[in-house]
Parts: C-alpha cells; structure tokens; sequence
C-alpha cells in the first residue's frame, strides 16, 4: 500500500511542477522587447551632444549603431533618455538603438531584442535651429582626386555627377562641417564649397605643403601635411575662409587626421599619433609603432588607425594608448589606406583592391573576398566614407566601390572619370 501511495505522490508532484514550468515558459514566451521614439533630436541643433528619449518595453543592455553612441548601456522599463557622445556637423540618418536581454530557465534561454532608428538630424553648430540650409548639403557624398578632380553624388553614391572645380592641382582629402565641404591638396590648396558640394572656390591656405588629409571637428578645420618643418598644420575656425599655420612640434609628414569626442586624432608616416583638444597644441602618446600610418576612423567610443604592412591600432581611451588589432594574413604586406566606420562597421580600404572589415569595434578584422573583379583595372582603394547606410570607396584608377550590407558585399558603381580618387566623404 505504501508503494502505491509513494507512487501515487509521486505523479501528482511531477504534474505539478510541470505545470508550473509549462506555465513559467508560457508566460514568458509572451514577453517582448518593443522600443519606441519618444522624442526626437530637434533639426538642425546646435548641440553637438543632444538628448534622445525612447521607451522600451523591457529593461535590457544597449547597444548602438551608425554614426552615434552614448556612455548609457544599460535602458530601463519605461522611457530612456540618452546623451549622444559628441558629434561632427552633418546629417545623422543611419543611428540605431538595440535594447537586448537574456531570460534564463531551468532548461532554456530565451533572447529578446528590438532594434529603433533614430529618426535623421542634422547638427550645425555654426547655425541657429531656425535655419535648415544645411540639410540637403549633408545628404552629399563627395569624392576629390587627380587633376582637382571633383565629384558629387546626390543618391547615396549611386550615381556621380561633376562638381565646379576652381583647380587642376591634385587633390588627396575632404571634409564636410558647418554647412561647407573643403578639399585639400599638393601645394597647400585649398578648395571650399558652401552650395552642397556643386561648385568649389580657391581658398588662400598660407602655406605651400602637400596637404594630405583635413578633418572637422567643434567648429574647425584641421588640415594636416608635410613640408620637412615644424608647420605642417593649417587650421581655420571660420569655416574653411582663412587658415593659420599651427605647430605641431614635429617635422614629420603628416599624412590622416580625424576627430572623436572632442579630440583631433593626426597620424604620420613614422608612427607618430598627435592629439589635440582644440586644433591648435598638440600632444604626442605612444603608438607602439614606427609603421605609416594613414588614417584614423571613430565609432563605437574606439578610434581605430590603419597603415601599412596591415597595421591597424585601436583605442577606447581617446588616443591616450594604442593596442595593435587582430588583421588577416592576407594583407600582412599591404598598405591600409582608408579607414571608416558606420553600422557598427569599420571598414579599411587597402593595396590591390583589397577590403578588410571588423563587426567588434576594430578588435579583429576580416578578409573581404577580393573586389578585384568589380575594378575596370588594378588599383588601390584609397579612401572610405559612410553615410546614409551606405559604404562608398574610392579607387586611383577612377573606380568605385559601394556596400549597403556594412561591407560584406559590394557593387561597382560608374564614377565618370578615370583620373585617380583619393578621398571621399559624406
């Protein structure tokens, strides 16, 4: 009798608790993450450091995409706001919040995650929020090149058409800031439009350098080169009008520059990283390397730096210190010409047609499978940008390269010139 009586129990236990996990499964298959727009960014503002509030159904940790990222990880039940890290003056249309969370039961996980686009701003410090003359502007792409070759795109790099060009003197870098788009070059030019990108304008530089790349940052132009002295930063606080001669104290050729969270980011051709709250002194931290270095990318609070022999540095303490990232053995004898980020993508551009990528914010990088073929010829991939969920890449031979996948794959797209490209921007 006591065995059937033990037997007996023991069933009806058994129902019970799996009733009791069928109930638990249950109510939580129910559960969802639903993130919602509660206030969006005013457009244009004047705030390179807005508030953005959302609701989200669920607390969770959160993560960011695109060309925006705050120090909030964490959302709760309910609204969120968010203070965005500090932002350069241009459309923003590609920023994404994810709020995900993990809920553990005895015998299973259940991940829930949902994803939101901020709705697209624009950020013009130099304007009052009254003015949106700026807003067509930043939808531009645009590329410079050999011959003060000037090119625009109006549709995400679709499609190019020539922009007014007021040189025949190479150009190598372009900026976009403040409603104004600036293209640098050999001989210290300097070329300057404010009507989106069509027509360009001389600009007196004051120096007569090889000018290789500018950058825009807290309302200044920076733009960086070589000469064999002490000057080889020119920098203008009136948007691109007129520039000054900075001292950089030293006499190497400066070769990318780039700006995040309120810090100018140059690199040099012997390894040198310089530093620079405010474009005009500059501090030197140890990069760990003596390789060139090209250009400098931000995303995610982590500067990445690329250069030659697959050299690519990384830091997430605002160019404070250097680590080397983790790159394929494919192009450990190529140079890393460009590099860019968005979509919580970087992108490096390299020798030969080459493309190497990162999905964990520039730790390791991945060999693309070769675009070679996508090129009228053999040629290096000089420059990369990012805009509008678009990766644009601009080639020497005239070529270009567009990804709407956050580089996975890529499209040839007509350029309408076969002079050599060596920056784009959007």
């Amino acid at each position: 009798m006591k065995n059937y009586l033990i037997y007996y129990l023991f069933i009806t236990l058994s129902i019970i608790v799996n009733s009791c996990s069928e109930g638990f499964k249950e109510k939580y298959s129910k559960i969802s993450i639903v993130l919602a727009e509660v206030t969006a960014i005013t457009t244009p503002t004047t705030d390179t450091t807005p508030d953005y509030t959302f609701s989200s159904t669920e607390s969770g940790a959160i993560t960011y995409g695109g060309s925006c990222s705050s120090s909030t990880t964490s959302a709760i039940s309910g609204n969120n706001t968010i203070t965005l890290y500090s932002l350069s003056d241009r459309t923003y249309a590609d920023c994404t919040i994810t709020v995900s969370k993990t809920i553990s039961t005895e015998n299973s996980e259940t991940n829930l995650s949902d994803s939101l686009t901020i709705t697209p701003f624009t950020v013009s410090s130099a304007v009052s929020s009254s003015d949106d003359s700026c807003s067509s502007g930043s939808e531009v792409f645009v590329a410079v090149g050999q011959s003060g070759t000037i090119i625009r795109s109006t549709d995400n790099g679709s499609s190019w058409d020539d922009a007014t060009s007021p040189t025949e003197i190479r150009l190598r870098g372009a900026a976009f800031g403040n409603c104004t788009f600036v293209g640098v070059g050999d001989s210290g030019t300097i070329v300057r439009s404010t009507d989106n990108g069509s027509s360009f304008d001389n600009v007196t530089s004051g120096t007569g350098m090889l000018l290789w790349a500018v950058t825009f940052g807290n309302n200044t132009f920076v733009a960086v080169g070589g000469s064999g002295t002490q000057v080889n930063i020119v920098r203008s606080t009136d948007n691109g009008t007129t520039w000054d001669n900075v001292t950089s104290g030293t006499n190497e050729n400066l070769r990318g520059a780039g700006f995040a969270n309120n810090t100018f980011v140059v690199v040099s051709d012997e390894g040198t990283i310089l530093t620079s709250s405010d474009g005009s002194s500059w501090d030197n931290p140890t990069s760990g390397t003596v390789k060139e270095l090209y250009d400098v990318a931000f995303g995610n609070n982590t500067l990445v730096v690329s250069g030659s022999d697959g050299t690519i540095l990384r830091s997430t303490d605002n160019g404070t210190s250097w680590d080397d990232a983790t790159t394929p053995g494919q192009i450990s004898d190529k140079s890393i010409w460009g590099i860019g980020f968005g979509n919580n993508t970087f992108v490096g551009t390299t020798h030969n047609g080459h493309i190497v990528r990162s999905t964990d914010n520039g730790s390791s990088f991945e060999y693309v499978t070769s675009t070679q073929v996508l090129l009228s010829k053999v040629c290096h991939l000089k420059s990369v940008s990012f805009g509008n969920n678009a990766f644009v890449l601009v080639c020497t031979g005239g070529d270009i390269l567009r990804s709407t996948d956050n580089g996975e794959n890529w499209d040839s797209v007509n350029s309408g010139t076969t002079k050599h490209l060596r920056g784009v921007v959007f």
